[in-house]
């Protein structure tokens, strides 16, 4: 279109589906969880998506922790695609406490507070006692700015976390330092950001190829570990 601002494409994902808890509610580390076996079928339907809808970014980033590592694999596989997996460490998610550390009657404000309160007041609060939003600012945002001011692709894929998207999609919608914890990412979700010189605009969020109108889900991500921790029901 004549005289239109010419935009590149960047897909932002978040990884596939995880354990994070052991069957008896023991914590799996966080830098060391891996897709299980549905994360892997999510990562796939991306790539298939990718495929048939000639979509074949000219780079793919990822935080380097291993869910998202091997997101990014299956993903690639599927499309066809043979790409050099880039990684950038100040992109990880959003840094938990200890969970023995934190009382119980005290769980359910460390594990929903972070994504529930409101934008005004979420800078300050800790994600189950560990970091807070604020720091998790300082670090993303000037990391996705250097990635921006790349100058060698036009249509991206970056494949992260849910608290890390958040604050990247709040950036999107309201400028720095917005945080909108109600943003849900589902498992392996695509959102769609279209980049110009001086703005971004969010095409789409949320999208899940395994279940487009997320009709089985009626639980945040938080409420659901919040559930596998105190063996309760979601």
């Amino acid at each position: 279109m004549n005289g239109a601002q010419a935009r590149r494409r960047l897909y932002l994902m978040r990884h596939g589906s995880v354990d994070y808890f052991q069957p008896d509610g023991t914590p799996v580390p966080v830098d060391d969880v891996p897709l299980n076996r549905r994360g892997e079928d999510e990562a796939r339907a991306v790539g298939e998506l990718f495929k048939a809808c000639g979509v074949e970014p000219d780079f793919v980033m990822t935080s380097g922790l291993p869910r998202t590592v091997q997101t990014a694999r299956h993903v690639l596989a599927a499309a066809g695609l043979e790409r050099t997996l880039e990684a950038d460490p100040a992109l990880q998610e959003i840094r938990p406490g200890r969970l023995k550390d934190i009382p119980h009657d005290e769980l359910r404000r460390a594990f929903l507070g972070t994504f529930q309160s409101r934008e005004d007041e979420v800078e300050a609060l800790r994600f189950l006692n560990g970091e807070s939003v604020g720091e998790l600012l300082d670090r993303v945002l000037p990391a996705f700015d250097r990635w921006l001011a790349r100058t060698d692709w036009q249509c991206g894929l970056l494949v992260l976390h849910g608290g890390v998207n958040r604050a990247l999609l709040s950036t999107a919608l309201a400028g720095r330092r917005a945080f909108f914890g109600r943003i849900e990412q589902a498992p392996a979700c695509i959102n769609v950001l279209d980049i110009g010189a001086d703005d971004l605009v969010l095409r789409a969020v949320n999208l899940t190829p395994t279940q487009w109108l997320h009709q089985r889900e009626r639980h945040t991500t938080m409420e659901k570990l919040l559930a596998q921790f105190t063996g309760a029901d979601a």
